[in-house]
């Protein structure tokens, strides 16, 4: 009897994802152990390994298929006896069709009511979708599989349908609104086609040129929980000004002796270091709200925001009130470059007790950042500049940077906050403290 390999759930969070790269090919023999495949979530790509022992009969969903549900079976391993000669590989998605096998079973749920064209097949199969219409020029209609369903169920003619998905592609709202107005195949002509419905308003109102562009896994989570954050958080903000001098001139003398080890920090590092040790001496900063409880920890975990080709991912610094300013860095590092791979482990990035998102090296002087829940705080740093300072009772020119402290006010009371901020300042412009 075959052995069914499923689409994994690599995080307590991944619902579906995108089954990037084949490792193995019909006829492979695998032990448990071996990796199968590359498997793309919302934040990182990571290696699928096998459990099983056998030889891969069939490979059932294609790399570089979007959308594959968790527990969607995406390859069968032969079981003993079974005939392993007419193994088969599924194709690839074409550019003019949406793959079925992922998609079917979450569009089938959320379609409108309405007579269903076809049942939905097991994971393993795939579902019958209309034949993809063709347009006056001849030209083939593109339209997802979903669509086309719907398309049919309801006797709407798709070319009478502008899309508005990737490459002028009609996609399932462009159907349901095409539905919803009242413009079925019967009643449209070819003088009056139906305008592209879900464009942005501005776009369709005042014809400005512009292309669509699908959202990723990760933006489209960025989207929802920064959404989420700022409308059920009520967040505070706190800024001081920090003299950098004295911490400048320390990372540049602990630079020239770790020089040897291939050491070289730099400020981000120290900074991560500081609000570490800062949320132990200021512990009820260290929470979390839940609900009718708080969370209270007692180790400093810090989550730092690094910037990737598809948006903001926050690799976690753990236990960093306990680790040397070296060890931060080179952590740091191997975060950094991971994360910008899309190689990190979902143990990672998710979790942390509060975060630290730095834009000074972008020349940002001062900004306020959006608290990542359910974290209660975030610290935003600004560039390092040169201003007029009172140093001892006098004028003179120091290295300053403004930090903002964003704090969750259901979690942590603004002198608390406040106490967090003066703390970080201190330990900021006496660095030797991080040091003990």
């Amino acid at each position: 009897m075959s052995i069914e390999i499923k689409m994994p759930a690599l995080s307590p969070t991944m619902e579906e994802g995108t089954l990037a790269k084949w490792l193995v090919k019909p006829g492979d023999t695998v032990n448990s152990g071996d990796l199968l495949a590359e498997i793309e979530t919302d934040k990182a790509t990571m290696e699928f390994e096998a459990v099983d022992e056998g030889v891969i009969s069939d490979i059932l969903v294609a790399e570089g298929t979007e959308g594959v549900k968790v527990g969607t079976v995406i390859a069968t391993i032969a079981g003993e006896g079974d005939d392993t000669g007419s193994a088969k590989v599924a194709p690839a998605p074409s550019p003019a069709s949406e793959p079925v096998k992922a998609e079917a079973p979450a569009e089938a749920a959320s379609a409108p009511a309405a007579p269903a064209p076809a049942v939905v097949a097991p994971a393993h199969a795939a579902t019958k979708v209309p034949a993809a219409p063709v347009a006056a020029s001849g030209e083939r209609v593109k339209a997802t599989p979903i669509a086309r369903r719907i398309a049919d169920a309801r006797g709407i003619d798709l070319t009478t349908i502008s899309g508005s998905g990737p490459n002028g592609r009609i996609v399932k709202a462009d159907v349901e609104a095409a539905a919803a107005g009242g413009t079925p195949a019967t009643q449209a002509t070819a003088a009056a086609p139906t305008p592209p419905s879900s464009a942005p308003a501005a776009a369709q109102d005042f014809g400005i040129p512009h292309e669509v562009e699908k959202l990723s896994g990760m933006r489209k989570v960025i989207a929802r929980r920064l959404t989420e954050s700022k409308q059920t958080v009520p967040h505070i903000y706190l800024t001081v000004d920090v003299r950098l001098d004295a911490l400048l001139k320390l990372r540049s003398e602990l630079n020239a002796s770790l020089e040897s080890r291939g050491v070289k920090l730099s400020v981000n590092d120290m900074l991560i270091k500081a609000l570490a040790l800062s949320l132990i001496e200021v512990p009820e900063c260290n929470v979390q709200f839940a609900g009718d409880q708080m969370l209270k920890f007692s180790r400093a975990d810090i989550s730092v925001a690094v910037s990737v080709p598809s948006g903001l991912i926050t690799p976690i610094i753990t236990d960093a009130n306990n680790k040397s300013v070296s060890a931060i860095s080179n952590e740091m590092k191997d975060l950094g470059q991971r994360a910008k791979d899309g190689k990190l482990k979902p143990e990672e990035y998710q979790g942390g007790t509060a975060s630290i998102s730095n834009m000074g090296m972008m020349g940002i002087k001062q900004f306020e950042a959006v608290i990542n829940p359910p974290q209660a705080m975030i610290m935003a740093i600004g560039a390092g500049e040169k201003r007029p300072y009172i140093v001892d009772d006098a004028l003179s020119v120091a290295t300053v940077m403004s930090a903002t402290g964003s704090f969750d006010h259901r979690a942590i009371d603004g002198a608390d906050g406040a106490r967090l901020m003066s703390v970080f300042k201190e330990l900021v412009e006496k660095p030797l403290g991080m040091l003990a």
